[in-house]
């Protein structure tokens, strides 16, 4: 009788163990579902707006009923996108807002990869006077708001005759204290005696560096390179200041890039014409759009780059 009682009292714990932890998903993914509600619900939103008929959305806007719609009579439809590239009296140039977006992602990409990996390799491996003070001034810089810098950094700009070129909008953001900090981590992870080794072969610095800690840190350094473009494209306070005009060397060539570019655009309906919301939710739909799609292609290697300590084992 004992055992019978003792195998009725298990069982009993055991359901009760179960319905907990099956209620408690339950409670985790009722959460995780309202949240991302949340956050996927404007996105949708810009989506569904961005096909909806300039002429049509104010209407829509004022009704909020997807019945009144339809899905003929024109209210649907890539009107909007079309109209994006055909306000050419509004002064867009909107292939020209995505050169210039491309080439300051690339290039401002580039020189913060190149000052990351050095800056990091030199703060994880070699020993020189000065070292950790250093490293905890440059840590402490994280602290400052970067809004601080943009009064010293556009001063600096001017009188180096940079402004509206490519050099003020790249190299103002070639060096990332954040970069440098999360990659020297991924190097600390490297076992020193790789280096010691590569040393007593007679290896470089820079030998060492390109053949074995960039390898190994690639994930990390993927990370890095998907973040700093997705910075560079969707930046807009930098370029808003000094990208006004046109290129020195050119004036028909706007240095403006996507993001200050095509709000000036638009600033200028937003006196004349009320029913340019859905163009204006069209234009942001085209600047997401290749950022989507670079999560989507390389969103392993963020997860990677997170994740990795550096090394296996």
């Amino acid at each position: 009788m004992a055992e019978h009682a003792m195998y009725f009292a298990d069982d009993k714990a055991r359901k009760i163990y179960l319905t907990k932890k099956i209620l408690g998903k339950v409670a985790c993914y009722l959460f995780l579902s309202i949240f991302a509600l949340f956050i996927v619900a404007p996105f949708v939103m810009m989506v569904v707006g961005s096909f909806i008929n300039y002429e049509s959305f104010h209407e829509f806007a004022k009704t909020a009923d997807f019945k009144w719609l339809g899905f003929s009579g024109g209210n649907w439809g890539f009107k909007n996108y079309k109209h994006i590239f055909d306000m050419s009296d509004k002064n867009l140039q909107f292939p020209t807002y995505f050169l210039n977006t491309f080439i300051v992602a690339i290039g401002s990409t580039t020189v913060t990869v190149v000052t990351a990996v050095l800056a990091a390799f030199a703060f994880a491996r070699l020993e020189f006077k000065g070292k950790e003070p250093l490293f905890a001034l440059l840590l402490a810089t994280m602290m400052i708001p970067g809004e601080m810098m943009v009064i010293t950094n556009y001063m600096t700009v001017d009188v180096l005759h940079w402004r509206n070129t490519f050099a003020a909008l790249i190299l103002v953001h070639g060096v990332s204290v954040f970069y440098v900090f999360y990659l020297r981590q991924t190097f600390q992870q490297i076992p020193n005696e790789l280096y010691l080794a590569a040393k007593v072969d007679g290896v470089s610095d820079m030998g060492y560096l390109l053949k074995v800690m960039v390898p190994i840190a690639m994930p990390t350094i993927t990370t890095i390179i998907i973040l700093s473009m997705m910075g560079s494209w969707n930046s807009y306070v930098w370029p808003n200041l000094v990208a006004r005009e046109g290129w020195a060397l050119n004036e028909n060539h706007t240095m403006k890039l996507v993001s200050n570019g095509l709000r000036d655009a638009f600033a200028l309906t937003d006196s004349g014409a009320t029913n340019m919301e859905a163009v204006k939710i069209a234009g942001s739909m085209v600047i997401s759009t290749p950022l989507f799609i670079v999560f989507i292609l390389f969103r392993k290697y963020i997860m990677r780059g997170v994740s990795r300590s550096g090394i296996k084992g």
